[in-house]
């Protein structure tokens, strides 16, 4: 399908490619700071240095790629994402958002333009060699900080520094990069769901109100452990029933709430033998929620239940903090035009949260920020099952390319 200069169903094609390029039976193998993340780069960079009209592609000081086509302002409008992957991920998770934004800058660049138009292909949203996601967009708002990760090493013993080293990136200089931003007005992201909601509803697209805010935790119940043939059930401190019980309550209030998660990921047990019942028993708690005082509710309702919980079955409680993130709006003046650009290309918009961290997520911190979203079959992702169908792909292309013609104009 082609429309205003959007080939869309090239770029369908293009993805292709790149899944034939750099995936398999077993999934993308695009895993940053790897060679085939360089492969799937130099791809990349080779489809930008056929488009007439780029005046200048660059790798910044964090290794993030640049492509510029100027315009009749120096204020730029951001579009794109990132090309790396999860071990065994997906076709689309990443590579939709570059490479359908490659698609608009061929539409674009021939035409004149407002304002400065240009592509980011951020290094390391995934954060699946290191752990630290959202590394290249990271260093570019100044959130990340080179101590922070100096002493990060993958499972092999690579340290951070060493693998950076590899690529051309000094670690210490990585911040540099937000002088990429100093012009930059908006950024606009694609990306698939992840997630079930669009599928269920019956609709191709959606615009992301914000990224959910996060508190993760580590929950340690302590009991006594004791003999499982010779303690009667009365008298028995078991940690894990305290656990157990406390992971059922986060469930059931996340459940009672809008449009909230609540996870418990891991539970570790000692002593984790079949003749005894347990004295201690950690959990996690992961919970996500778009409003700042929904989570923080969500919060004090999850350590009141295992307080009474913990007195019920006569164990102790101890929280520890793991980690938090404040939750994240988008702007409403550019959600108004995602949902313009939807609606003009899919004939009905939805508005929904984003859970999964994306790059946008710290652009928002620095400028309107909006996202668009195309449905996910089965909510998969992460995973070499991984789809979306074809006309919905072709569509989210044109609806992006919608909404940069009208944030340019909304940015001149």
């Amino acid at each position: 399908m082609q429309t205003e200069g959007v080939d869309a169903s090239r770029a369908v094609d293009e993805l292709e490619e790149l899944a034939d390029l750099t995936g398999g039976p077993d999934g993308a193998r695009r895993v940053a700071w790897t060679q085939e993340w360089n492969k799937a780069r130099e791809w990349f960079r080779g489809k930008l240095e056929e488009i007439e009209g780029i005046t200048e592609i660059e790798t910044d000081e964090a290794g993030n790629v640049w492509a510029t086509v100027p315009g009749d302002s120096e204020r730029e409008v951001l579009i794109g994402g990132h090309i790396d992957s999860v071990p065994n991920g997906g076709w689309l998770d990443g590579a939709l958002n570059v490479v359908g934004a490659l698609e608009v800058m061929r539409a674009l660049a021939p035409q004149e333009r407002p304002v400065t138009l240009r592509l980011v292909e951020w290094a390391d949203e995934e954060g699946a060699r290191f752990g630290r996601s959202l590394f290249g967009s990271g260093a570019a708002a100044g959130a990340l900080k080179p101590d922070d990760v100096r002493n990060l090493k993958d499972t092999d013993g690579v340290a951070l520094p060493d693998a950076l080293q590899e690529h051309g990136i000094d670690l210490d200089r990585v911040n540099e990069a937000g002088r990429q931003l100093q012009n930059a007005v908006a950024y606009l992201e694609l990306h698939i769901e992840q997630g079930p909601v669009l599928e269920r509803m019956g609709l191709p697209l959606g615009v992301v109100l914000g990224t959910f805010g996060v508190e993760r935790h580590a929950v340690r119940f302590t009991g006594q452990q004791a003999h499982s043939g010779s303690t009667p059930m009365e008298v028995r401190r078991d940690a894990f029933i305290a656990a157990a019980r406390s992971a059922i309550e986060f469930r059931d209030d996340a459940k009672r709430r809008d449009d909230v998660r609540a996870t418990t990921g891991f539970v570790n047990v000692s002593p984790a033998i079949v003749t005894a019942f347990n004295g201690l028993c950690e959990m996690s708690l992961d919970q996500r929620a778009l409003d700042p005082s929904v989570l923080a509710s969500m919060l004090d309702a999850a350590q009141e239940a295992t307080a009474r919980i913990a007195t019920e079955e006569d164990v102790s409680v101890e929280w520890n903090r793991l980690w938090r993130i404040e939750p994240i709006p988008f702007d409403e003046a550019l959600i108004s035009l995602a949902e313009a650009a939807v609606s003009e290309v899919a004939g009905r918009s939805h508005r929904l949260p984003s859970g999964p961290l994306h790059d946008a997520a710290e652009m928002a911190r620095l400028m309107p920020t909006v996202m668009l979203f195309v449905k996910s079959l089965k909510g998969l992702s992460h995973t070499k099952d991984e789809d979306t169908p074809r006309e919905d792909l072709e569509l989210s292309v044109q609806a992006l390319h919608r909404l940069t013609l009208k944030t340019m104009e909304w940015a001149r």
